[in-house]
């Protein structure tokens, strides 16, 4: 039905000057990246472009720079130290337009390196736990490589592709990347306890990968009907379906499903969502569009930030000028929530950071970069309350932030505040 090469042959197809689309987070195909790192001696000025990818960049190594330039759509671990170094970009869009960079022509494809489930019967493969702007790349990308897993979960949704409209297959039989959580540590635990409070029977909920999203799902067990609308999700999920409390009855958008754009977590995740019809996995213009988003009824969007200034400004994409992550789905989620009939759009984050350095902060460190807008924050909460901004003045504002942040820093950062921001 297919014809299987080997990855190094696989990979010839890459010239110089071309760009390479790396198929995002778990399912990044390492065995196809490792041998298109291989041929560095004989290529020149390949840009890598993607989103995070889990498991290893060798090409991102600045000794590969004459070879490689990695474009991050949204800056993983693996590639941050290419920024600095000289042999990577950040490229800041919203989660919910990179399928259209794609589409367009505005960031055209020349190789696309994915992973995929094995053809069943009728020659359809699956793009499995990660569907978001890959299904995109496949569209445009002039060759599409395909390592053809076993171990790639079949997912429901827009990744159904025919083989007849991929280029070359690798068939790899190797486990996909897992990504474990630990268990949740006191201040997250206090965190998730305040936004689980937050949260009704009927919500919709989005949420991400981490520490605090975990921890609320912990505290969501007794709740009723709760649907899930995400760019993403991991293991936390699972126990909640499993107990009936996430049923998504009350959904406007895929009522009775899940809804989302890319899976992460451990193998038993993966199999949860294997040919299981509950979830549904789109592509992100569609499951992060403010326009859908919005339908559902009480959509509670809770996402992460590295810091928050007392007007109510989030960055979450830089520390100072430091390019650290992306701005990723955040702004879809938190206006589509706040638009939605009894939304809730929720900024969480510590009090301060593992070294004690208050993360609720007087301005902004220069060069920080603003994901959320003062005028677009409802909800900020860390393990000491939460804080609502909505519809307030600075000066309440101010009051209310100070309030939930570390005790040791409330008086500090409100002369800080004060003392340059005299009569605000």
């Amino acid at each position: 039905m297919y014809q299987s090469v080997s990855a190094a042959e696989a990979v010839k197809v890459i010239k110089s000057n071309d760009r390479v689309y790396i198929h995002t987070a778990a399912a990044a195909p390492q065995e196809l990246i490792d041998a298109m790192t291989e041929r560095a001696p004989e290529l020149r000025n390949v840009e890598v472009c993607h989103l995070h990818i889990e498991g290893k960049a060798p090409y991102a190594d600045p000794n590969l720079r004459d070879s490689f330039h990695v474009n991050s759509l949204f800056i993983g671990h693996n590639v941050r130290h290419t920024l600095k170094a000289g042999n990577g970009s950040y490229t800041p869009v919203f989660l919910s337009e990179v399928p259209g960079l794609f589409r367009s022509g505005k960031l055209p494809i020349d190789v696309a390196l994915i992973q995929v489930s094995p053809p069943d019967k009728h020659g359809y493969c699956s793009l499995g736990v990660s569907i978001e702007a890959t299904l995109a790349a496949v569209e445009s990308a002039k060759h599409v490589i395909a390592k053809v897993n076993p171990q790639m979960p079949r997912t429901h949704g827009d990744g159904i592709i025919h083989i007849s409209r991929l280029d070359t297959f690798v068939y790899i039989d190797s486990p996909i990347h897992e990504h474990v959580l630990p268990e949740p540590g006191e201040v997250e635990s206090a965190i998730g306890r305040h936004i689980a409070e937050l949260i009704e029977d009927g919500s919709t909920l989005q949420m991400g990968i981490g520490g605090i999203p975990n921890a609320v799902l912990k505290n969501l067990g007794n709740h009723k009907a709760l649907g899930l609308h995400t760019e993403m999700f991991s293991d936390g999920v699972i126990e909640l379906v499993e107990k009936g409390v996430i049923t998504g009855e009350n959904k406007a958008i895929n009522p009775g499903r899940i809804l989302s754009g890319f899976a992460m977590g451990s193998r038993k995740l993966y199999d949860f969502i294997d040919d299981n019809p509950f979830i549904e996995m789109r592509d992100i213009s569609i499951v992060n569009d403010i326009a859908i988003v919005r339908q559902n009824p009480k959509v509670v969007a809770i996402n992460s930030a590295i810091e928050v200034d007392l007007s109510g400004q989030v960055c979450a994409d830089s520390i100072g000028s430091y390019l650290y992550s992306g701005v990723g789905g955040q702004m879809d989620f938190i206006r589509g929530a706040s638009l939605s009939k009894g939304g809730k759009p929720i900024i969480a984050l510590r009090s301060s950071t593992h070294k004690g350095i208050s993360r609720i902060v007087p301005f902004l460190r220069p060069g920080a970069g603003v994901v959320t807008t003062r005028a677009n924050v409802h909800y900020v909460v860390t393990e000491y309350g939460s804080a609502y901004l909505h519809g307030k003045t600075i000066k309440e504002r101010v009051k209310a932030l100070a309030n939930i942040a570390h005790p040791d820093h409330r008086e500090g950062i409100l002369k800080e505040y004060h003392d340059i921001m005299v009569g605000i």
